[in-house]
């Protein structure tokens, strides 16, 4: 009988023969190699084969007895009888022809790939890479082996692995019977992945569920790394409807640390982690096209299984780059089990409801918080001192940690990106984890009260003392929308995603400001002229935020438009209105590099900002920067549902110059579906808004700003506050005029401000006007849409049939 089949002779419906991981390679080997995913042949030897050893040497009735009245949660119990069981299976052996069958597929890949072929062993269970459980991680794989010797070493090892502590533990967890899973072995060709780059990617976004990107995560050397989290590595975002419809770019680039590459010892199959150097870890590890390569796989690997499943099938994928051949190669494709799960019906929301001081940051993973007294493991050997409950701190996990992880409150490492193994199991069992810190354990001490929170956006953050918060749960299943268009304030693309799933119509005010504070830090003009600033250290520090583009300016404009991008992928094909900035020049001076272009106003309120920046020579190149990075998003990226708007157009004049400089720049109305809408914040836009919808497509009531000139108050004085409110009758007359001349001109009337979320009565008057939209805040979209909906409802206006967007 034989125990071998080359991947060529297998396919995912032979897991119980081969194993997920074997079954998976078969199948795309089979099926995606012809379409150009690159996989690296290989063969199985099936799990018959394991069975068979054990049955050659008698070894079942030692093994169960081995594991008989196992005590899972009893951490030495647990290792002693995985010790046992691993040593019993090791010392099986291998059954005389099941070697020849070994050895003869061997020397047929090195027929292949040449006789110094290096093989990787990896282990593939039956009850493995399963839509409801991954058992990712749990049995072991060896790489770079050479040699007949090795390789049968290395396929004893593997089948022994089958009982690791963490697959016993996590088979009790699954519910899986240890005797009736079995242990198949893939033998494949070793990539070369130590001389170049290797990594994850899966085809949704981690966090959130969102399923529109590939995410892909990067780092030097070996992947194992990135699985186990013990490096901050590259991540990209590919988006995937417009990637499909041609626009081939990259959505979003975000550089990791990637302190470490794992590589092979003297004496292989060893490895070992060695420092990156420093120019290396200062520039991507793989390229633009490296990535548009791995998302087009992806898509390919996505589509398949989906096709087989009969529904979205979201996947898990395992990618390496040969140093040697320079390809990229797949190297496993799972199932995801953790985000597709989610569902958008049901919104849970976590909300500080006081600050403290931040000890700690790193990458957020979920959006969840959790506290509890901070426990600081440094290492395994101290694993059995956790409780239940509290906070786990410490350098970095792995799969052996699975039984202490899933009862903590929160966990938080030194070490690790979004897809490492601590993030993983974060997500599947719901636990707030805050990962990459870089000196939690140093920071931190066993006994410290914090706080973990994971609901401010990627930003996770540690909070020194028990911090209240809430959870407001809501469903969402049977909320109907409201005729009036529903729309979101967002100026933070890392909550671009989660908010999608928020009742909406898109989103009305998308704030530039946020996005060049917080993705760019610098003055558009300084990074444009940077000899224009005096300050050497301010010099030097924005040549470094550009160090990974051919100018400064190319940064400005390629983070511009991947943050507002980010945006507008989320509630793609839905409209999103983005703001140009609307600095004052204060705010503008703050910006690194800032002072040296921007003059001191008595009341900047008031003064250089909006529409007369940007046609005006002191910000003119500034506003170009702009437009380009605008262009970008809607035409590389191909996020045609983007929208502009000017603020604080003061005359008709303004609005023109700005108009035609658009049109020069290449963003000229109406080309290519672009609509330009007007900000209404001044009377004057009321007073004239015939002539203004002449030159506009839309207007978008600023409330704050329309309150402020119509009241003569200053919003940002303090003295004066009591005098500043939108329910004012003079400033709600200004609206219905606004609303009014929208409708005779056929225009679209929106309004963002906080005055119909602070205000109930302000929607309830919005509504009664019949204004288009009302853009909120996500904090207060569900809230509103209520009350927007009991307002439709007194006023007769029937709420179509339809649930959430």
């Amino acid at each position: 009988m034989s125990h071998v089949r080359f991947f060529a002779e297998i396919g995912i419906d032979d897991v119980a023969l081969v194993g997920g991981k074997n079954a998976s390679l078969g199948e795309m080997y089979r099926n995606l190699a012809p379409q150009g995913v690159n996989v690296p042949n290989g063969f199985a030897i099936t799990a018959d084969a394991y069975r068979y050893v054990l049955a050659h040497a008698d070894a079942w009735g030692a093994l169960r007895e081995a594991l008989a009245g196992l005590r899972a949660d009893d951490i030495d119990d647990l290792r002693r009888r995985g010790a046992r069981a691993r040593e019993i299976v090791y010392g099986a052996g291998l059954p005389d022809d099941l070697r020849v069958q070994i050895l003869e597929a061997y020397r047929q890949l090195q027929h292949e790939y040449g006789a110094q072929l290096s093989v990787a062993v990896r282990s593939s269970a039956t009850a493995e890479d399963l839509p409801t459980a991954s058992f990712a991680g749990q049995q072991e794989s060896y790489l770079n082996v050479q040699g007949e010797v090795q390789l049968l070493d290395a396929c004893r090892r593997c089948f022994a692995s089958l009982f690791t502590d963490r697959s016993i533990h996590y088979r009790i967890d699954q519910g899986f019977d240890h005797f009736k899973v079995a242990l198949s072995i893939g033998v494949m060709k070793m990539v070369r992945s130590d001389l170049s780059a290797s990594g994850i990617m899966f085809t949704l976004d981690t966090e959130t569920g969102f399923r529109d990107v590939v995410l892909v995560s990067a780092a030097y050397g070996l992947g194992e790394n990135v699985v186990q989290g013990a490096l901050d590595p590259d991540e990209f975002m590919v988006f995937k409807p417009t990637f499909e419809r041609g626009a081939r770019a990259v959505l979003r680039r975000v550089l990791g640390s990637k302190a470490l590459k794992m590589v092979y010892t003297a004496a292989p199959p060893g490895t070992q982690n060695v420092t990156t150097p420093a120019a290396e870890r200062d520039r991507f590890c793989i390229t633009d096209e490296d990535v548009l390569t791995l998302a087009d796989y992806a898509l390919k690997i996505e589509r398949h299984y989906s096709g087989r499943a009969g529904q979205p099938r979201p996947m898990d994928i395992e990618w390496a780059r040969d140093g040697i051949d320079g390809r990229l190669y797949i190297v496993q494709a799972r199932p995801e089990t953790v985000a597709a799960r989610r569902g958008s019906a049901f919104l849970e929301e976590f909300t500080l409801k006081a600050r403290a001081a931040v000890v700690a940051t790193g990458h957020a993973v979920g959006a969840r918080i959790g506290s509890g007294v901070a426990r600081v493991i440094p290492s395994a050997a101290q694993i059995n001192d956790f409780r239940a409950g509290e906070i786990l701190v410490t350098d970095s996990t792995a799969p052996d940690w699975e039984p202490i992880m899933k009862s903590a409150a929160g966990i938080v490492t030194n070490r690790g990106g979004r897809t490492c193994h601590a993030a993983i199991v974060a997500r599947e069992f719901g636990i707030p984890a805050v990962i990459g810190c870089g000196n939690a354990t140093t920071v931190l001490a066993t006994g410290d009260p914090v706080t973990v929170s994971c609901a401010e956006g990627d930003a996770g953050k540690v909070y020194r003392g028990l911090v209240p918060f809430e959870v407001r749960r809501t469903d969402l299943s049977s909320l109907p929308r409201p005729q009036t268009k529903i729309m979101l304030i967002i100026g933070n693309p890392e909550i671009a995603f989660r908010s999608s799933f928020l009742p909406n119509d898109g989103v009305g005010l998308a704030r530039m400001e946020f996005v060049i504070t917080e993705y760019i830090g610098a003055h558009p003009l300084a990074l444009l002229h940077p000899e224009r600033v005096a300050d050497e250290t301010e010099r030097a520090a924005l040549l470094r935020l550009a160090r990974n583009h051919s100018t400064p300016a190319e940064f400005f404009v390629q983070r511009l438009a991947e943050g507002i991008g980010t945006i507008a992928a989320a509630f793609y094909p839905k409209p999103v209105i983005v703001r140009m900035s609307d600095f004052k020049t204060n705010e503008y001076a703050g910006l690194l590099g800032g002072r040296w272009f921007e003059t001191a106003e008595a009341n900047p309120m008031l003064g250089f900002r909006g529409a007369a920046r940007y046609t005006h020579p002191a910000y003119a190149e500034g506003f170009a920067l702009e437009c380009a990075a605008m262009k970008y998003a809607r035409e590389r990226l191909g996020l045609g549902n983007i929208k502009l708007m000017i603020p604080f157009c003061r005359r008709l004049t303004e609005g023109r110059q700005v108009i035609e400089r658009m049109a020069e720049l290449g963003l000229r109305r109406g080309a290519d579906g672009l609509e330009i809408y007007v900000m209404c914040e001044i009377p004057n836009n009321v007073m004239l808004i015939d002539e203004f919808s002449a030159l506009f497509d839309g207007f978008s009531i600023g409330s704050n700003d329309l309150t402020q000139l119509t009241l003569g108050v200053d919003r940002d004085s303090a003295v004066v506050a009591f005098d500043f409110d939108e329910r004012d009758e003079g400033v709600k007359r200004m609206i219905r005029m606004a609303v009014e001349g929208c409708r005779r001109n056929r225009r679209h009337s929106g309004l963002c401000g906080q005055a119909p979320s602070d205000y109930p009565e302000m929607a309830e008057y919005l509504v009664q006007l019949g204004i288009d939209s009302i853009s909120l805040n996500p904090d207060a979209i569900v809230a509103t849409t209520r009350h927007v909906l009991e307002v439709e409802k007194a006023l007769g206006r029937c709420a179509p049939a339809s649930s959430v967007a």
